[in-house]
């Protein structure tokens, strides 16, 4: 049925869930991935940056014409961005040269203000995310512009409770685990809060296996965009999560490849920690049993950096 839009944020939401075909657990267990892409930027941040921007319009933290700051290692940012365009906000964002240039690009091509705050050789690290905290927090404080503060900011929990309620919908009510990659864990802990009010399901985040810190290791470098802040993040939820699975940055990149080439589905690195912490979930309820996980983004944000890759 074709819907008409009043403008590009209507096209939010209600993405597709699709099943693996080929990338299958070996005890014929069903895995399902959210395909986040569908979204107007490819990415489900999308949800999120709607959420937390209509809801300090509407409560006066945000005038019309106001100015936005954030720190973001991307997709946030690009979301952001094309929210603030559509509803006239100018924005100022907080990035590193760690991060996919695509990304970046496309922030800038949607109106962004951006400032670059440079990488320890390329790599995702705690002080980077504590220098583009500490940076956005300078930027509002200076320029009274509203800080979104996506590691602290509850208003994006409900765009998650909406993605259960459609996860329900397409499941048909039947979901014994859903998987997510941890980056501020309002995914996660939205999603997963709201899972929890239909049925009993298994929580599990993913992290980095190179930093570790949910599953109290130590902090470290890695190169799965969008995920392992290398510091327990504000909106973690220990006791939601039944479990937490560590991914490496190879396996998450061989992962990713494979989805492209076996699946046709094309997204990036914390798809692919996803896709391999779902496997490793699905042996462990065995068969029958029916496990969710997100297809965060597109690959398209990444194709500078996995043709570097392809080229070797």
């Amino acid at each position: 049925m074709n819907q008409k839009a009043s403008s590009i944020l209507d096209c939010i939401g209600n993405t597709p869930l699709l099943p693996l075909r080929k990338i299958i657990p070996r005890n014929g267990s069903r895995i399902f991935l959210k395909i986040e892409s569908e979204n107007p930027t490819g990415s489900m941040k999308d949800r999120m940056a709607l959420a937390m921007i209509e809801a300090a319009e509407a409560d006066g933290r945000l005038k019309p014409g106001g100015s936005v700051v954030e720190y973001t290692g991307g997709s946030t940012g690009v979301s952001l961005s094309l929210v603030c365009a559509v509803k006239g906000h100018p924005l100022h964002i907080v990035t590193s040269d760690a991060f996919s240039l695509e990304k970046l690009d496309h922030m800038r091509l949607l109106g962004a203000t951006l400032q670059i705050v440079p990488s320890d050789s390329g790599r995702m690290t705690e002080k980077l995310t504590r220098d583009m905290i500490a940076a956005a927090g300078v930027v509002a404080e200076k320029t009274g512009a509203f800080w979104t503060d996506q590691m602290k900011n509850q208003d994006q929990l409900s765009a998650y409770h909406k993605m259960a309620k459609e996860i329900c919908d397409q499941c048909e009510g039947r979901i014994d685990g859903f998987v997510q990659s941890v980056g501020t864990a309002a995914s996660l802990r939205g999603t997963g809060e709201a899972l929890r009010h239909e049925k009993r399901v298994q929580i599990v985040a993913v992290e980095p296996a190179e930093s570790a810190v949910l599953s109290g290791g130590p902090p470290g470098a890695h190169k799965i965009d969008g995920i392992g802040a290398g510091f327990v993040v504000p909106l973690w939820k220990k006791d939601l999560a039944d479990q937490i699975e560590r991914v490496s940055t190879e396996e998450a990149i061989a992962m990713s490849f494979r989805l492209a080439r076996e699946e046709g589905l094309f997204a990036g690195t914390s798809t692919g920690a996803n896709v391999i912490a779902a496997l490793r979930v699905a042996e462990q309820l065995g068969p029958g049993a029916t496990i969710v996980t997100l297809l965060c983004d597109t690959g398209m944000k990444y194709l500078k950096s996995y043709g570097s890759r392809l080229s070797k």
